[in-house]
């Protein structure tokens, strides 16, 4: 079953920003050839990190939103663990408002 996901992921500053997006459509393949699908990139660009990492005071941060089955969310987030270019991930199951199945539940009865 398909759940929605955020993965977070911030790049080395030393990149060329226009490369980010580009770059990370290619990782997403791995979304994309298990049944999945992206919903948004977005590149938030350049920020200031609260603690260096790796040396590293900035770093280029990008969201991703995706629909996709664990495995291939799981998939994604080790080969993003493997680049070099990644300084860090963070995958966050995105869940329904609360209220939200009750909400639902009564609109179906109505």
């Amino acid at each position: 079953m398909s759940r929605p996901y955020e993965v977070m992921v911030i790049l080395d500053p030393s990149l060329d920003e226009r490369t980010v997006a580009p770059t990370l459509e290619n990782f997403l393949q791995v979304i994309r050839s298990s049944g999945g699908n992206v919903e948004k990139v977005d590149v938030w660009g350049r920020r200031r990190l609260a603690y260096e990492i790796g040396k590293h005071a900035e770093g280029i941060y990008a969201v991703l939103d995706l629909n996709a089955e664990p495995d291939a969310v799981k998939e994604l987030d080790r080969q993003l663990s493997l680049q070099e270019t990644v300084l860090r991930t963070k995958v966050i199951r995105k869940r329904p408002p609360r209220g939200a199945k009750k909400a639902a539940k009564a609109t179906a009865k109505a």
